[in-house]
């Protein structure tokens, strides 16, 4: 487990990322936590006096990451940007997103729908699976649903789906 003091800090102009709060772990902190990681990965420890745990940690290039804390991290924590946090990091290797049952259910219909889920790289099924989960309500899960079965059926990715769906296709 590693340990170190940051600032949160917080991007003004940086695409799909503009107006996130984050905290910066250099290369060399980084690689202590999960050695030769040039790509996401999750972590578990602590932020200030919170428990954390499945929190994905970001590259921003030449071996930098960054950990984006949520507006309900920052409200836990009662900090926001420019304040100071203290960090105990490690590798999360136990997180795990679970298939909902419903969405399993619905998938296992067709054996290409369940094998066309199954082939998507781990970061695809937990964007939908994700997706899915945040429905706020039922009608609004039942419909997200239905799109994923559809863009299995069609062997879509989650991005092709979603602007699909925009009519950005």
């Amino acid at each position: 487990m590693i340990h170190f003091k940051a600032e949160i800090e917080r991007f003004e102009t940086m695409g799909e990322k503009t107006g996130w709060s984050y905290v910066f772990i250099p290369a060399a902190l980084a690689n202590e936590i999960k050695p030769d990681c040039k790509k996401s990965f999750r972590v578990k420890g602590k932020i200030d006096q919170l428990d954390i745990n499945g929190m994905a940690v970001m590259p921003m290039g030449a071996g930098d990451f960054i950990i984006a804390l949520k507006g309900e991290v920052r409200k836990k924590l009662k900090k926001e940007a420019g304040a100071r946090v203290e960090l105990y990091l490690e590798e999360d290797q136990d997180f795990k997103i679970e298939m909902p049952e419903d969405l399993e259910i619905c998938l296992s219909e067709e054996a290409h729908l369940i094998q066309n889920f199954l082939k998507q790289p781990k970061s695809h099924q937990n964007y939908y699976i994700n997706w899915i989960n945040q429905a706020k309500t039922e009608s609004t899960r039942t419909k997200r649903i239905v799109m994923t079965v559809k863009a299995m059926d069609k062997g879509q990715d989650f991005g092709t789906m979603i602007r699909e769906s925009q009519g950005k296709s």
